[in-house]
């Protein structure tokens, strides 16, 4: 990862790109670069940075070594919200034995695919908090759940309840009281990708990330209430590293793993 970011706008700029440029450079504190017709990719070269876009209708974040931009969307969590309309059950739900007016917070937000889901079933008088480590991504996910035009009002609802906070997990857990999150959720990030998940490939590429330690899991347990839940690969070791209550999911990818008090 490059330690220089700019940022720029769409190639045909408009008053709207330009605002929604300077709102990025003041949050992040990066500066504002003129386009002038460049590609993204001259730009990087000739800037030897990274290149935040301000588009009409989202930021996109380019880094070096990415093959596809970074930008927001809720991908699998919409389809998800639609099956528990219809009365399915989510395994994030189960595994995490949400339900209405609960606290959550996501330890790893990544682009909120599972806390939007934890969102919805919480519902208005539950707490949703989404922590991300590397700044820019937290920027561009925080103003994706505000700004993506939905097209249910269980999505638009889910999405507008989540607060993004910028930081390390530990750090952050550190400073929570005991027992103070109904559910404390972690998605460490596979540490092999599953070739499937093209959605999650930028992400992968941009994002922060760290395997999951003792000292995280001690923090996790101490400052849930209920259950700390776990997000893996099927063939991940760390179920049994800590001694997880492992939800078995047949030809899928990916399980969740829970310790409860």
């Amino acid at each position: 990862m490059r330690s220089k970011t700019i940022i720029t706008t769409a190639g045909r700029p408009d008053p709207l790109t330009y605002e929604l440029a300077e709102i990025a450079s003041s949050k992040l504190g990066f500066p504002i670069v003129e386009r002038k017709k460049r590609s993204v990719e001259r730009m990087k070269r000739e800037y030897e940075a990274d290149v935040l876009v301000a588009g009409k209708d989202r930021y996109e974040l380019f880094r070096e070594g990415m093959e596809q931009p970074l930008f927001f969307h809720p991908n699998s969590a919409a389809f998800r919200l639609k099956r528990i309309l219809k009365g399915e059950m989510d395994p994030l739900i189960e595994a995490g034995d949400l339900s209405e007016g609960d606290t959550f917070l996501d330890c790893t937000l990544g682009l909120a695919s599972d806390s939007i889901v934890a969102s919805y079933i919480i519902g208005e008088e539950g707490k949703c908090v989404g922590l991300e480590a590397d700044p820019t991504v937290a920027f561009v996910v925080k103003t994706g759940l505000r700004r993506f035009p939905a097209n249910f009002e269980a999505l638009e609802m889910a999405m507008q309840k989540i607060e993004v906070i910028h930081s390390e997990a530990i750090a952050f857990l550190a400073n929570q009281p005991d027992r103070s999150w109904d559910v404390v959720y972690i998605d460490p990030m596979f540490q092999a990708p599953i070739v499937e998940s093209s959605n999650f490939k930028p992400l992968r590429q941009a994002g922060v990330h760290t395997s999951l330690t003792e000292k995280w899991m001690q923090e996790a347990f101490r400052v849930c209430n209920r259950r700390v839940v776990v997000k893996d690969r099927f063939d991940s070791n760390v179920f049994s590293q800590f001694n997880m209550h492992r939800k078995i999911r047949p030809n899928t990818k990916f399980h969740f793993g829970y310790l409860s008090r």
